[in-house]
């Protein structure tokens, strides 16, 4: 899903997230497709090979649960930092953002 400029990849902590999701869009009915893996290959692996299109990479954990979801955003610290919007790779240094006040 790309929101505000950025590749948001829709992660569910099980399948009842993920059902939780699908009757939020009215989807319900409809086969959904998924896979498994551990979080640190989402964000080591997945993230950077997204990233790699061209766009930066968050993830959306739980989409549907309101507060209890989770935004990991495409930022050094949350993100590796190559592919951050605000690291090594990026136009926006981390030292750039904090004398910008960002």
């Amino acid at each position: 899903m790309d929101v505000g400029g950025v590749r948001w990849i829709l992660a569910f902590t099980g399948e009842a997230a993920l059902a939780r999701y699908a009757v939020a869009r009215g989807e319900a009915a409809r086969t959904w497709r998924y896979w498994g893996l551990w979080g640190a290959a989402l964000l080591d692996e997945a993230v950077p090979t997204v990233a790699a299109s061209g766009m930066p990479c968050g993830v959306l954990v739980n989409a549907a649960d309101g507060e209890h979801g989770l935004v990991l955003p495409p930022v050094a610290g949350v993100v590796p930092e190559d592919v951050a919007v605000n690291g090594l790779g990026s136009a926006l240094s981390a030292s750039d953002a904090t004398e910008k006040g960002e």
